[in-house]
């Protein structure tokens, strides 16, 4: 009798634990999101600097390239400058303190900032005070030359920089200070003498359509190219040239590298046809986007022309995956 009780009493207590246990919960499948296909307008001279947001499929806001020359890292330790790229910019150091004695563009090594946006291969460089620079403003959207000014970099604080420039001969002579706000990746500068109203804040956009300023290395030459940047804070991306648009899914965010890279999608989703005198858009190339929210986004490009045949109208097809 006790030791069939003693076997009752652990089957019980068995049944007991074993329906204590918590049931496996199946693993939801990812939906992706519908398919966008949605257009951009930089016009037929490039002129617009536009910023894209995937998540709303919304143009955040646009500038006309001439708008601006200088960007200024916004970080508390931050002291880098960027140029315009979309203007084919040069700098120069002159190697020089004294301000007044640069005069000339003159007998001076001039360098462009590297595409990929890495802020270790910009022209001004480490950048330290009363350091002159000479400015090559680049070119508007019409090709006329912008000219050239003259720089220093006179302080640079946790809260703003006060930079001194000037035309060449000492002409309108400015000294201005220029804040740092850590809700923009830059602080933009036009030398005409203002702060100018460039990208949205950093958290509200994921790409830019622009002209840049490409670089060859097979024959180390420049020169202007139009296509997708892409937001440093951030913003990652995974080119995807081996499988069709429709076959990508979420399980490919495992399967491909991502990149910060701004140039990652850059201008080669497309190619000039001298022989038709128009774009070819490569549409196998494909994208996964990382975006500034953390979501993941495929993407690619059907299109350069608009609905008259006239180019720099981007358009592209994306879904979130």
């Amino acid at each position: 009798m006790i030791k069939s009780s003693k076997y009752t009493i652990l089957t019980i207590l068995s049944i007991v634990l074993f329906s204590c246990e918590k049931e496996e919960l199946p693993v939801p499948a990812h939906n992706p999101g519908s398919i966008i296909t949605t257009s951009v307008f930089m016009e037929s001279d490039y002129r617009n600097q536009l910023f894209f947001d995937l998540e709303t499929n919304s143009l955040v806001k646009q500038n006309r390239k001439t708008d601006w020359d200088l960007g200024f890292e916004t970080s508390a330790t931050g002291r880098n400058v960027i140029l315009n790229s979309a203007k084919l910019m040069f700098a120069a150091n002159t190697q020089q303190s004294n301000f007044t004695s640069v005069n000339s563009s003159s007998g001076y090594t001039f360098n462009i900032d590297m595409p990929s946006g890495n802020l270790d291969s910009t022209a001004i460089g480490n950048w330290t005070a009363n350091q002159v620079y000479v400015i090559d403003r680049g070119y508007d959207e019409v090709g006329t030359h912008q000219g050239f000014k003259k720089i220093e970099l006179v302080s640079v604080t946790t809260n703003e920089y006060v930079v001194h420039f000037a035309n060449l001969d000492g002409s309108n002579e400015v000294t201005m200070h220029i804040p740092k706000d850590t809700t923009y990746n830059f602080t933009y500068l036009s030398l005409t003498g203002n702060i100018a109203s460039v990208e949205p804040p950093k958290e509200h956009w994921d790409l830019s359509f622009s002209q840049y300023t490409h670089f060859y290395t097979s024959d180390e030459t420049t020169y202007l190219v139009n296509g997708c940047l892409s937001n440093r804070t951030k913003v990652e991306i995974a080119p995807i040239f081996d499988k069709e648009f429709a076959a990508i899914s979420f399980n490919d965010v495992a399967n491909y590298p991502f990149s910060k890279t701004i140039n990652t999608i850059g201008f080669e989703w497309k190619e000039y046809d001298f022989d038709t005198g128009s774009y070819i858009i490569y549409d196998h190339k494909n994208y996964i986007i990382k975006s500034t929210e953390g979501k993941y986004y495929k993407l690619h490009f059907i299109d350069f022309y608009d609905d008259f045949g006239v180019k720099g109208t981007p358009t592209f097809e994306f879904q979130e995956l």
